[in-house]
């Protein structure tokens, strides 16, 4: 890459970056016009993303049943069943994708939040009222901290279940006979497992996200 190259992309991304930072701008200005702040924002993102989760668990829920249920399944139907569960690993990747997204969200929307309030703290002349904000902002960044951990732990766990699901709806394609079948059996007990981490990670981010969108309702910044 040459010198000109070089600063053609630096001008590219450094533009990007203003665009962006200015389309965000104009976007919480604009929720502040109808009473939307940053922390209110924030609360919405966090119960989209426990949504997300609830979602997606009961998905995978779906997916596994619908997953055992092939296992006994007539090798005349075969056919039928690798329909179903492709149908259930392609909402199952959706959920996910969702849960992700849902979970950027709200590091994007955070991230803002806190940047904005701990700049905040020298506006005060009034030292007893800095203090207490402090203390509430370090409040909150503990319960935030809590909660994303939680919300990511639990996304770490859906890859693994999605591979599994993946690799078992393409040996399935290629083998859809009853050799195929018999196959599966032996994998089922692991993937239930899986799974069964999986929704217990997403009940405890599910819980944080409650938790935290509670004590956010608790009182205003």
């Amino acid at each position: 890459m040459n010198k000109k190259t070089a600063k053609l992309v630096l001008v590219l991304v450094m533009f990007g970056m203003t665009f962006a930072m200015g389309c965000k701008s104009a976007y919480y200005s604009t929720m502040e016009t109808f009473g939307k702040h940053k922390r209110d924002i924030l609360v919405g993102r966090v119960e989209n993303a426990r949504d997300a989760q609830e979602s997606a668990k009961q998905q995978f829920q779906s997916a596994l049943e619908k997953f055992t249920s092939v296992v006994n399944v007539p090798s005349s139907d075969l056919q039928v069943k690798y329909d179903q569960l492709k149908s259930e690993l392609d909402s199952s990747e959706s959920k996910a994708n969702a849960v992700s997204k849902r979970i950027a969200d709200v590091e994007s929307v955070a991230d803002d939040l806190f940047e904005e309030w701990q700049g905040e703290f020298n506006q005060y002349s009034n030292k007893d009222l800095r203090r207490a904000s402090e203390q509430k902002y370090r409040q909150t960044q503990r319960r935030y901290d809590q909660l994303i951990s939680a919300m990511k732990q639990a996304e770490s766990k859906i890859e693994p279940v999605l591979a599994a699901f993946r690799d078992q709806v393409l040996f399935l394609k290629h083998n859809l006979n009853a050799q195929a079948i018999a196959s599966l059996q032996n994998e089922l007990v692991s993937i239930e497992s899986d799974v069964a981490i999986l929704i217990k990670e997403m009940d405890e981010s599910i819980a944080n996200a409650n938790s935290f969108i509670n004590s956010m309702a608790g009182g205003e910044r």
